[in-house]
């Protein structure tokens, strides 16, 4: 079954802010709403992607070297986590919610993974004096990230410093960095030919779907939902299209066999040459 795949996400796939680089380099500043996986959604050709939506990217990758039995008995230990009122079913909103976590944790792998090399004098927290790297807009961004204003971060707050989309606080910066990228002649907006600088086959997107008043060029409103949609949610549509594929009396819910009987749907193994896969413990 293969799934569609907005032309702006994969347009936009190596622009996303990404845990391995500094929020300095120019390559990072356009953000959008990240998929779940940088694979393709094609579960014709093999089944990357709900492996890595399913366990997140990094964590997917333990799977490879199992057998089919290591991979179903380690998968069975992962449902009866997903399955949080231990009821014996796995519902939807319950994958969601694993979903979700798998995202995080890797969001918050990569915050621990930076932190140690900027919070020089190993206090638990970041001053913008060890934060050398950055820039003017860097400096605005850690501002913005800096609830309490005392320039110095704490985890939460240089998380939301280094994944500004995951936070609702943040969003106006994210709109502001981006529209600084697009938008060469500093007026203020992202015209028509900016737009298609960036993105050279969306013009009739533009036209049609993103400039919504008509006025030939986005305002932080239009850039706004083009770049956070707030209508489409990535773990909620994986989650109905793990539940349609594995339930196999239609319930509406899965059962610890159901998943097991797909089970290289969700991880990988030697068999399947798929990914897969948060430890067991």
């Amino acid at each position: 079954m293969k799934m569609e795949i907005r032309p702006l996400l994969m347009c936009f796939a190596l622009c996303v802010v990404y845990a391995t680089s500094k929020p300095t380099e120019k390559k990072d500043r356009v953000h959008h709403d990240a998929p779940l996986s940088s694979k393709e959604h094609d579960d014709g050709t093999n089944f990357d992607y709900d492996h890595d939506a399913f366990l997140g990217e990094d964590e997917a990758k333990t799977f490879d070297d199992l057998t089919p039995e290591e991979s179903k008995n380690r998968l069975g230990k992962i449902v009866e986590k997903i399955d949080a009122n231990k009821d014996g079913y796995v519902t939807e909103a319950e994958l969601k919610a694993w979903i979700k976590k798998a995202q995080k944790k890797y969001i918050y792998d990569n915050v621990e993974r930076q932190w140690k090399d900027f919070d020089m004098n190993n206090d638990g927290l970041i001053s913008w004096d060890e934060y050398k790297n950055m820039m003017a807009r860097d400096e605005r961004r850690f501002k913005m990230a800096d609830g309490n204003g005392d320039h110095i971060a704490d985890k939460e707050e240089f998380t939301a410093f280094l994944h500004p989309e995951e936070y609702e606080h943040m969003k106006d910066i994210v709109v502001l960095e981006t529209m600084e990228d697009i938008d060469k002649n500093g007026d203020g907006f992202i015209d028509l030919e900016e737009y298609i600088e960036w993105v050279a086959t969306e013009r009739e997107q533009f036209s049609e779907f993103r400039d919504k008043n008509k006025d030939g060029k986005m305002d932080k409103e239009e850039t706004m939902d083009w770049i956070l949609p707030s209508d489409y949610d990535h773990a909620e549509a994986e989650a109905k299209h793990l539940v349609y594929e594995s339930d196999t009396n239609k319930d509406g819910k899965l059962t610890k066999d159901e998943i097991l009987n797909k089970y290289d749907l969700f991880v990988g193994s030697q068999a399947t040459d798929f990914g897969g896969g948060f430890s067991s413990t």
